[in-house]
């Protein structure tokens, strides 16, 4: 393809895109939204990811844990998608998505790879939290 035609490309796709801050902010709002819904409609799929070393501090039963996870979660991602005290809900996906990562890396090394998937996918959205938030703190 010549220079010209991917310049074109570029533009119209640029016309018709919104600014990445809000295609950030939208989808890590939609993750959160849907996982907490999730968490609600099928607390057990949550749960496996608990294991045994954590079930004693958590203080209520791993399936509870995922169901009062839930509506907070769902709250700060519809806090994100509605543009509404963003910095919050993105300080509070960052640092929950980096205390999640930590753990899925200290159970995949300490378990055989266990949870690796999950770990490598969180690293990203980890990242997509922390760049929200630096967007709104710095808007």
């Amino acid at each position: 393809m010549s220079s010209a035609v991917i310049d074109r490309l570029r533009e119209r796709l640029a016309e018709g895109l919104p600014p990445a801050a809000t295609l950030a902010r939208g989808g890590l709002g939609a993750m959160l939204v849907a996982a907490g819904v999730h968490k609600l409609l099928a607390p057990e799929a949550w749960a496996v990811y608990v294991v045994d070393w954590l079930a004693p501090w958590l203080v209520v039963s791993p399936r509870l844990f995922m169901l009062l996870n839930g509506p907070p979660e769902i709250a700060v991602g519809l806090g994100l998608l509605t543009d509404r005290f963003v910095a919050v809900g993105a300080a509070i996906a960052a640092v929950s998505l980096t205390v999640t990562t930590a753990y899925l890396a200290v159970v995949a090394l300490t378990r055989g790879g266990l949870f690796a998937d999950v770990m490598i996918r969180d690293i990203a959205l980890t990242g997509l939290a922390w760049a929200v938030l630096a967007d709104a703190v710095r808007t």
